[in-house]
């Protein structure tokens, strides 16, 4: 450091003003770690005091101070340093490996085989947890509660409903604004506003108590394929959640999760093709030829294929040539905004569908509120 202090004397004898002499030593130096010592040793030649003499004064550490206010003789400057950076990659990483450790240990259901075997689709559609309604504006309630009482009868009417088919797999469509907003300012992931009821982390445990009970409650009928949609009121929250959810599963053998971010998903089932979106993007009427060319074989080799949209909170269904596209039902209240548009009175329903490897979609299956 001596070539350094003697080069800022130099600066300093050349000009006769500290200010200008700690700039002249940053622009020469370009050394921020190294830059602080040079200043400091600065003022303290000339006796004026610095904010590291402050800091100890007050014993604080000057380290941790990443802004700051110069009062000189013509400015007041106010001094900002670098701020850290979060890292999410790493948090979810952290997190994800701390849900592992503790975990759970599922038994091993074994299962027998039957003889004639339907695949349960359950998809409790667009359940926005943390959405507030109030009946004195829009005629219903709706908050986090009813939310999960709603999700809990209807996965019961639909089990009940399904009793008289052997189930030997399950596909729990999952994500589909599970979560009502994306952040701490209660806006969906693109900024818009939204009506809501309690905080964000609270509802956040809540959709992930939830999501587990209901897996839990599957795997005690059929081995479960959790397919995760990701959508644009939770798009971040919703796929932290799922991986939370998955982390927790991690100890089972009888569910496995397609968790990736892909907007359009694909599973099959015997002769059955399944393909799932939110729909909040693709065009749909594109939403066939895309499966055409984004499912590779399972194209050929499955002559029945459907896709189950979300979004849209009303039923529609529709055969696109081969492919038949159907929108579901949401369990979820109406809240100010689509009152006072008039997108409301839907029925209010959770729906599951019955495939059969063999002949396809038998049957329809639905829970009215």
């Amino acid at each position: 450091m001596k070539h350094y202090h003697k080069r800022a004397i130099e600066l300093y004898e050349q000009i006769n003003n500290v200010e200008k002499t700690a700039e002249k030593i940053k622009e020469e130096f370009n050394l921020s770690d190294k830059i602080k010592s040079i200043e400091r040793n600065i003022y303290n030649w000339l006796g004026k005091e610095t904010i590291f003499d402050e800091c100890e004064n007050v014993g604080i550490d000057p380290s941790k101070v990443k802004h700051y206010w110069y009062k000189g003789k013509h400015y007041s400057i106010n001094v900002k340093g670098e701020e850290d950076k979060f890292d999410h990659d790493k948090f979810k990483e952290d997190l994800i490996n701390e849900i592992k450790q503790i975990s759970p240990r599922y038994r091993p259901v074994q299962r027998n085989i039957s003889k004639e075997p339907h695949c349960l689709v359950f998809d409790p559609a667009d359940i926005h947890i943390g959405k507030i309604c109030s009946s004195f504006e829009t005629g219903e309630d709706y908050n986090s509660q009813i939310a999960v009482k709603r999700v809990r009868e209807g996965m019961h009417g639909i089990l009940n409903k399904a009793i008289s088919f052997n189930i030997d797999k399950i596909i729990f469509i999952a994500g589909n604004d599970v979560l009502h907003v994306d952040n701490p300012k209660r806006t969906t992931t693109s900024g818009t506003p939204q009506d809501t009821d309690g905080m964000w982390y609270d509802n956040f445990v809540t959709a992930k108590k939830l999501l587990i009970e209901v897996i839990e409650t599957l795997i005690s009928i059929a081995d479960v394929e959790v397919v995760y949609n990701p959508s644009n009121h939770d798009y971040m929250s919703g796929f932290m959640l799922m991986q939370c959810v998955e982390a927790w599963f991690s100890n089972c053998v009888n569910v496995t999760f397609n968790n990736n971010m892909s907007h359009r998903k694909y599973t099959i089932y015997g002769n059955n093709l399944i393909g799932t979106t939110h729909m909040d993007g693709a065009k749909v009427s594109d939403l066939p030829l895309l499966m055409a060319h984004e499912s590779g074989a399972w194209w050929h080799e499955c002559k029945h294929r459907y896709i189950y949209g979300h979004h849209i909170h009303h039923k529609s269904s529709k055969d696109y040539m081969s492919v038949c596209v159907e929108t579901l039902r949401s369990p979820s209240g109406t809240d100010s905004w689509h009152h006072r548009q008039g997108y409301q009175h839907a029925p209010k329903a959770i729906e599951a569908f019955i495939h059969h490897p063999e002949y396809g979609q038998v049957a329809r299956l639905t829970h009215l509120f």
